[in-house]
């Protein structure tokens, strides 16, 4: 297995949407002892602590359904930086917080990858599309506009231009099962793979898996997955505040990750919505580490090879 020095950078985002406990998931990750999982698998693990943002400035928007714009700003640039600082090191793994730190992770990585020469590909682990934009959005919850902001879209105007767009080829939604009508309208409009929950049920994990990452090896392309907790079932993760029903199974999102890991692909990793105050004794946070746990070569069952005859 290859050994991988892992950064942790804490991302205590509260501010992406309205439902208060995101900003306690960095704690929660390290108390459920993410550092000692990728220790125990042989990789070093560094914790350069919580990101700590600019005060906010006075940006504005058109969009009176808006909420926490400045603040929001000053995250996507604080993470970009850290993201885009850890990249040389070694495989940033950033704890969140709300999906909204994926506006600024994203940009991070994006300006890596186009530093070194290479192209970034996006793997999307959501119940959401979050192809909304400051403009589209009626929530005004800007934790649903990483991926159209990712993309190049337009109306995010306040936003500073997102540095080297990701095309959308180079993006896959996987699990998707909530998309309101405006995402659906604009992602027609671009080459994003859709794998969501009907195209899983049809064909199964891998096959749709394998051709994304087949893709991204092809292309010698550098692999941000970003792990939202309602990609998994809330009958096994609770802590989250967009529960959607029909979410991955414990034995489909471990192998999810297995696959990512034997891929060797992957090169920064974002866990986000995590809110430990809707958990049940810590049981998503455990779930999540496992998760990553299985990302980063551990496996879940023995398979030992057995002769018959």
């Amino acid at each position: 297995m290859r050994m991988t020095h892992c950064i942790l950078i804490g991302a205590p985002v509260d501010e992406g949407q309205r439902r208060p406990g995101c900003l306690m998931g960095p704690a929660a990750y390290r108390t459920a002892g993410l550092a000692g999982t990728l220790a125990a698998l042989g990789h070093s693990v560094e914790d350069r602590g919580d990101v700590v943002p600019d005060a906010p400035g006075d940006q504005t928007c058109d969009n009176p359904a808006v909420h926490h714009l400045p603040e929001t700003i000053a995250w996507t640039q604080a993470l970009s930086t850290a993201t885009q600082a850890a990249l040389p090191d070694g495989m940033p793994i950033i704890m969140g917080g709300d999906h909204s730190l994926a506006l600024g992770t994203v940009a991070g990585v994006a300006s890596h990858a186009a530093n070194i020469g290479r192209p970034q590909f996006v793997i999307w682990l959501d119940a959401h599309s979050d192809f909304h934009t400051v403009a589209s959005t009626t929530s005004g919850n800007l934790h649903g506009t990483p991926m159209a902001y990712a993309n190049g879209q337009a109306g995010f105007d306040p936003f500073p231009a997102f540095p080297n767009p990701i095309p959308g080829e180079n993006i896959c939604m996987f699990g998707i099962r909530s998309v309101d009508p405006a995402e659906y309208a604009a992602m027609q409009e671009t080459d994003i793979t859709v794998n969501d929950m009907r195209v899983l049920d049809e064909q199964g994990i891998v096959a749709p898996l394998r051709d994304f990452l087949d893709r991204v090896r092809a292309a010698n392309g550098l692999l941000h997955v970003s792990l939202d907790v309602d990609f998994l079932d809330p009958s096994i993760a609770p802590a989250v505040g967009t529960t959607v029903p029909g979410g991955a199974t414990f034995r489909e999102a471990h192998l999810v990750m297995e696959l990512l890991h034997e891929s060797e692909l992957v090169t920064s990793l974002d866990l986000v919505e995590l809110n430990p105050f809707l958990d049940e004794r810590g049981r998503t946070a455990k779930l999540m580490v496992d998760l990553v746990g299985s990302l980063m070569g551990r496996k879940v069952f023995d398979r030992p090879t057995r002769s018959y005859g």
